[in-house]
């Protein structure tokens, strides 16, 4: 049998029948850099994860690019206020009560003299810790409930699905000022409290919900069949693969609170003085909207812009993490 012949500028590739085909250096070369080689035994690329095809997403998305700046602004100026705003918040001047901007005070005064600045920027500590804190209460106290009912099903699935509808039908505005009318704290943890306490069903649905599509998928039942406890397939297999609806959902949710936050203290409910809250700032402004409309509308675009960015965030990771959105 004729041995083969090579050509300075081609490459023999083996046809698997003993004889040989002539391929040029180009296409020889890109058999040996084809991830798995021709015969699938050459080096292959690592499968990419649900959160790193997210990640990817993420920031090549505008929206999440802008409001994730906005949001990044936010957390800076609420632990380290003072690095923009030199002044106290609660120090006031009755005799510059109402006026408009100027040199050093950008914003002007409110009614009682404090610059409107000042307090402006030290608001976003209290929006922010009041968004943070409800929204992983809400998130760890719902998905622990809602996964657990949702794995094992039962009774105990039907007694908490009973007790969400309870709390479904309790008016959240409505309930926060019966609520929080008795409570004399100026501090922000009986509100973060009270929205954990009507937040956590709708959190809980989710989670409930996504943990019973995940549990019926074959890597679970494989895992059951092998042997693993419900508290690993839970940790390790059912866990990780529930949590991206839970998460789109609590990150929307981080604006909405921010806003009921500000909702209760304009309606006296919430946060009280001397707390500094955009809340508190604009119910103290609304009735000179007409003479000083500077009061009202400087806390006002800041807790729209905050709310805004939280919502704007809270779209680009749903469509980062929904797979039918590819």
């Amino acid at each position: 049998m004729p041995e083969p012949q090579y050509d300075n500028g081609g490459a023999i590739a083996s046809t698997g029948a003993g004889g040989g085909m002539d391929l040029a250096t180009s296409e020889g070369a890109t058999l040996e850099k084809t991830p798995g080689g021709p015969l699938g035994t050459g080096p292959s690329e690592k499968p990419r994860s649900l959160w790193s095809d997210a990640w990817g997403d993420l920031w090549r998305n505008p929206v999440f690019i802008i409001s994730g700046v906005i949001i990044a602004f936010l957390v800076i100026i609420a632990i380290w206020p003072q690095l923009i705003a030199s002044g106290n918040p609660l120090q006031c001047d009755l005799a510059k009560a109402q006026q408009g901007s100027q040199p050093g005070h950008p914003f002007g005064f409110n009614g009682q003299g404090c610059d409107v600045y000042t307090r402006t920027v030290y608001g976003a500590r209290t929006s922010v810790t009041v968004g943070v804190c409800a929204t992983l209460g809400v998130a760890l106290l719902g998905s622990v409930l809602g996964g657990l009912a949702g794995f094992f099903g039962g009774a105990w699935d039907a007694i908490l699905s009973r007790m969400t509808d309870i709390f479904f039908g309790i008016p959240v505005v409505l309930g926060g000022l019966v609520l929080l009318s008795v409570v004399n704290s100026t501090t922000v943890w009986p509100v973060v409290g009270f929205m954990v306490l009507l937040g956590w069903p709708q959190i809980s649905r989710i989670g409930r919900g996504s943990v019973i599509t995940a549990k019926q998928n074959d890597y679970v039942q494989a895992a059951r069949a092998l042997g693993a406890s419900n508290t690993r397939m839970l940790l390790r297999h059912i866990g990780p693969n529930a949590v991206a609806p839970v998460i789109v959902v609590a990150t929307i949710a981080l604006g909405t609170f921010i806003a009921l936050e500000a909702t209760l203290s304009y309606l006296g409910a919430g946060l009280k003085p001397p707390t500094v809250s955009w809340g508190i700032d604009i119910s103290s402004a609304s009735p000179y909207i007409r003479n000083a409309p500077h009061m009202l509308l400087w806390p006002a675009g800041a807790l729209a812009i905050t709310v805004l960015a939280f919502i704007m965030l809270g779209d680009a990771v749903r469509d980062a993490l929904d797979p039918k959105l590819r």
